[in-house]
């Protein structure tokens, strides 16, 4: 992979006296962070949302609707690590990449027991705060 011009550029490596020309690819991925050619990190996001999701899904699955202090103890045991691996190596810019991330929590918080009919702004600032014994009758 090479970064830069666009011009017609063949490598070759000389190995006990043979050239071998070597190929030319899109993406590369090294310590699990996808790198292209273009060095921007659409592919990782796409990559880490989907796996946060199919995370999602597991607990869903598994537990159903959750309580504030369950949620936080499974968000941010299981699904946060897959979006905030190598975050500084690959650090989202572009609001496409952003909103794709974003997807993922507005889903989990949807999640937990008494917040589905909320808007997702009024979400993030109640989910820390609202606990089951604050409930009145």
């Amino acid at each position: 992979m090479h970064i830069g011009h666009s011009f017609d550029t063949k490598y070759k490596m000389v190995v006990q006296g043979k050239n071998w020309e070597l190929d030319e690819t899109k993406e590369e991925r090294d310590l699990g962070i996808i790198v292209t050619d273009n060095l921007k990190p659409s592919q990782q996001c796409i990559k880490a949302a989907s796996k946060a999701r199919s995370v999602l899904v597991w607990i869903k699955r598994k537990f159903g609707v959750l309580t504030v202090e369950e949620f936080k103890i499974l968000y941010k045991t299981y699904v946060r690590p897959h979006l905030e691996y190598c975050i500084q190596a690959w650090s989202p810019y572009l609001q496409k990449d952003i909103r794709c991330l974003e997807k993922v929590q507005r889903r989990a918080t949807k999640m937990v027991h008494g917040l589905k009919d909320i808007d997702y702004e009024n979400r993030l600032e109640l989910r820390f705060i609202y606990s089951p014994e604050m409930k009145t009758s």
